[in-house]
């Protein structure tokens, strides 16, 4: 019976890919592997592969008889210890090689374990070193009257406590359109926005798409939508001007995270001092567009 491929899941946003026959590459690039796991995931790897290589050598230790010294014979705790004190090199000379076979293991360990602490120490110092984003996107986008004139919103903020610089923003639509040759594809189209790009990005502001003549989403409605299955990419390309590094952030919505005839409430109140307070607990809450009378 033939065995069935092995299936890799890709997340982006909140859609997942489930890939067949692509599992091969990530062992040729174990490194950026090890990099995208989590923090708990990454300490779990490195236990085990340092009690992985402790066992096998303990366990060869005790293939060689009475190759170190002092090490009582069928031990395995003792052999595990030494091989522990001989992997990171301290080697506290109560047990030492007594046999040609005992030197050779060794040996090889002592060799073995400056390469795993050189690797372990390059990758701890690589994922504290990454730049975090640290950015906050709205629970949900809206379309309401912007001077007039309906737009497509969702709202940013800079949870870092130094302001950003050379901020670039980007909206992508998705959705589904049937053509002549098959039943359906899914189309890209870049949204225009009112600003993309903002020198100095310090705490939380609206990114809005006008919905004009020329807009893709020109005349929507929730309806039309939920038909294309629409989904909004968006992404935010900056600067942090404490490790003057770029640092990249991306979020995507569906069509159910669209909201009409809503607006983002107000966070900015202007002190008496001139200063801009800012309420980050009310990033994500909306309230209905008011009549005009």
């Amino acid at each position: 019976m033939k065995k069935a491929p092995p299936v890799v899941s890709v997340r982006s946003g909140k859609m997942e890919f489930l890939r067949t026959n692509s599992s091969g590459g990530q062992w040729r690039d174990l490194y950026r592997t090890v990099l995208s796991l989590s923090w708990p995931r990454f300490a779990m790897v490195v236990l085990m592969s340092y009690l992985v290589i402790n066992i096998g050598f303990a366990f060869a230790y005790m293939l060689g008889g009475a190759c170190i010294a002092e090490m009582p014979q069928g031990s395995f705790s003792s052999a595990f210890f030494y091989s522990v004190q001989t992997l990171s090199t301290v080697g506290f000379g109560h047990l030492y090689p007594a046999s040609l076979y005992g030197n050779m293991v060794t040996t090889l360990e002592i060799v073995l374990g400056m390469f795993f602490t050189a690797v372990v120490t390059g990758l701890i110092f690589v994922r504290f070193s990454r730049p975090t984003a640290h950015l906050l996107f709205s629970d949900s986008m809206v379309i309401c009257p912007f001077d007039g004139v309906p737009s497509l919103q969702f709202r940013i903020a800079n949870q870092q406590h130094q302001p950003m610089v050379e901020a670039e923003f980007r909206l992508m639509l998705i959705r589904k359109e049937s053509i002549l040759e098959d039943d359906d594809i899914r189309r890209f189209y870049p949204l225009k926005l009112d600003f993309d790009h903002l020198i100095l990005f310090p705490s939380a502001l609206i990114i809005r798409h006008i919905i004009d003549e020329k807009s893709p989403l020109f005349g929507v409605t929730s309806d039309e939508l939920e038909k294309w299955n629409a989904r909004f990419m968006t992404s935010i390309v900056c600067i942090d001007t404490v490790i003057q590094a770029p640092i990249q952030s991306q979020f995507d919505y569906t069509w159910r995270d669209v909201h009409f005839d809503r607006r983002f409430v107000e966070i900015y109140t202007d002190r008496e001092d001139g200063s801009l307070m800012v309420d980050y607990g009310r990033v994500h809450e909306t309230e209905p567009v008011p009549t005009l009378t």
